[in-house]
Formats: structure tokens, C-alpha cells, sequence
């Protein structure tokens, strides 16, 4: 009886899994349903012993999806995947009232924006395309339908990146005489950010944007790291006040934009996604885009887009021109 009495005391002191889900935002041009994006989060779900999710940006921009997904109510950590760690970061910094996040890893993402197109080349026809749309680049037109527009930022071009760009400037609180208090309190919140760079990076420039790292303004040399920029030392978003915590994981590995191997996998990220009382055995992820296609967001228009729109329920305070850039790019107005 004695035996029995003191083996459930024992076991009342074991640890009981409290592992933390994660969320996987991926890039430009690719889904939750590819088998790269699936594989990879299953690898990390395997290793770090915690369910993950691959989320559309249709659900993380409709906030109250992701806000209400019963798996995330005790937190989660997210994982950004090139350009799906700038529509991370404005969970971060524009949504309230939903689960608290606790580490943000960032593979590839342009923070500080990128001074090129991405996805395009080296040859001869790329570089004409790219010095077309660059002469462009802060068009209404093309702000409205190339998506790396929202984040592409030339040095000898700032004031027309201020006035025009539709996204990175509220991201990076730039805007003079806008910045919003909010956004910094919200990022350093964080409990981790993790900036994972590839050495041999040749879509993101320059390569340093994946810290936050960039050109003065005026110019396209030197690249400053990122504390020598004044997004760092005037802290609008509280990079520095993150930085200064010991909070801020710079890290390089090598290989081209997202060429991470499994070894630098298991060495930078899945430590800031497992816990130390998770249990053994296999998770799978869930892939959202299945989760959820029955749920109602729309029907279908004449084109194929969903006709959804933004609204105050999302508890997420997007800005306008936030609002205006992912309705157009992601076909939510009837008129596009």
C-alpha cells in the first residue's frame, strides 16, 4: 500500500507534456500542399517532437482563422520561410488579443527588403526585366501586382520607397512621424528571434537583409550590419531592445536562399521548437489548406479569386495600404 501510495506521488512530480506547436509561413510562389514545404515540416515536427502546421497566407491574413485554431491557444513558435517571415512579423506586430507567440525562426527573410527582384536570374533578359521594373517599382500598378514590390527597397530611390511602398515601410515603422509605438512593445514580446543567413544567398540583396542587415541610404555599398543601421539604433520595432536581452540569434549557414541542411536544421532551429518534457513518437503536421477548405470565406468569382475582405473581426490592425497590397495580390477584391 506504502509502494503504491508513494508511486502516485512519484509519478503526480513527472513533467507533463506542454510541447508548443509551430506554424510554418512559407515563400513566394509556393504552397502548403508542395512536397518541399510538407517534408520540411514534417522534419521538424519529427525532430522537435511538436505539432506543426503549414498555414496559407489567405488564413494568417484573415487572422481570426489562425486566432481561433484551438492547437495554438497555449502559444506557438513560428517558422518563416523567405518571404513568409515579413507576413509572420506582421502577425506579430499588427494582431492582438490572439495566443502569444514565443520564437520567431527566420529562414532567408528580407527584413531590411531586397534592392533586386527576386526569382528571376542572372541572364541578359532578368536584367532587362529587373531595370524595367525597378524604374517602376513604386507604380500604383505594380505595387498592386508584383508581390516583391511590397518589400523592395532602393537605396537611391527612399523617398519614393517611403511614399509609394505599400508594406515594408509600416513593417520596419518607418514612416516618419507615423511610427507606431504598438508595433515595437508587440516584437519585443518575443522570446526568441532566431536570423538564420545563407552565405552564398544570390535571391535576397543583399544577402544581410536576412538580419536586418542593408545599404545606406543613397547608396548600394557599403552593406551595414544590422546594428549600424538606424531601424537598429533608433529601435523602431525593438530589434535593439531584443538584441540588447540576448534574444537576437544571428546565425549563418551555408548554401543558396533556403538550401539549409538537415544537420543546420537540427542545430539552429529545432531547439527553439522543442520541449524538454515532449514525448516521444511521431507527429504529424497538418496541412491547413485541407484543415479548412469546407470553411466559408467566400465564393468563388468570375475569375477564380475569393471574394473576401477585411474586416475589423480579425482583431489584427492592418494598415490601409497592408490592407489595399494582400487584397489585390492574393485576389480578394471582386474588382481584380
Amino acid at each position: 500500500m506504502c509502494s503504491l501510495v508513494f508511486g502516485l506521488i512519484a509519478f503526480s512530480f513527472i513533467p507533463i507534456s506542454v510541447s508548443i506547436p509551430f506554424i510554418v509561413l512559407h515563400g513566394i510562389g509556393d504552397q502548403c500542399s508542395n512536397r518541399g514545404v510538407k517534408h520540411f515540416t514534417q522534419e521538424l515536427s519529427d525532430w522537435s517532437k511538436s505539432e506543426g502546421y503549414c498555414i496559407p497566407k489567405l488564413y494568417v491574413i484573415r487572422w481570426v482563422n489562425v486566432k481561433q485554431m484551438k492547437e495554438l491557444q497555449e502559444g506557438y513558435n513560428i517558422v518563416g520561410l523567405s518571404q513568409g517571415n515579413l507576413i509572420g512579423r506582421g502577425v506579430v506586430e499588427f494582431c492582438d488579443g490572439g495566443p502569444p507567440i514565443r520564437n520567431f525562426i527566420s529562414l532567408g527573410g528580407p527584413h531590411a527588403g531586397t534592392a533586386s527582384v527576386p526569382l528571376c536570374g542572372t541572364g541578359i533578359f532578368c536584367i532587362i526585366a529587373d531595370n524595367l521594373i525597378k524604374s517602376e517599382i513604386y507604380s500604383d500598378y505594380v505595387q498592386a501586382h508584383l508581390a516583391p514590390s511590397g518589400y523592395l527597397k532602393l537605396p537611391n530611390n527612399i523617398a519614393g520607397y517611403l511614399n509609394k511602398c505599400r508594406f515594408l515601410p509600416k513593417l520596419n515603422n518607418e514612416l516618419p512621424g507615423e511610427r507606431n509605438a504598438t508595433y515595437k512593445e508587440r516584437f519585443t514580446s518575443l522570446q526568441n528571434l532566431v536570423l538564420i543567413m545563407f552565405e552564398h544567398d544570390t535571391v535576397l540583396i543583399p544577402k544581410e537583409t536576412s538580419w536586418f542587415g542593408y545599404y545606406p541610404d543613397g547608396a548600394f555599398n557599403p552593406v551595414l550590419p544590422p546594428q549600424q543601421t538606424k531601424l537598429y539604433t533608433e529601435d523602431w520595432i525593438g530589434l535593439k531592445t531584443l538584441d540588447d536581452a540576448g534574444r537576437v540569434k544571428y546565425i549563418t549557414v551555408p548554401g543558396n536562399h533556403l538550401g539549409i541542411s538537415k544537420d543546420d536544421m537540427k542545430k539552429y532551429v529545432v531547439p527553439y521548437l522543442e520541449d524538454d518534457t515532449s514525448k516521444e513518437g511521431n507527429i504529424h503536421p497538418r496541412n491547413v489548406d485541407s484543415q479548412w477548405k469546407e470553411q466559408k470565406f467566400g465564393q468563388p468569382n468570375a475569375e477564380g479569386s475569393m471574394d473576401v475582405k477585411f474586416d475589423g473581426s480579425s482583431s489584427c490592425q492592418w494598415p490601409s495600404s497592408v490592407k489595399s497590397f494582400f487584397s489585390e495580390l492574393l485576389g480578394l477584391r471582386k474588382n481584380h
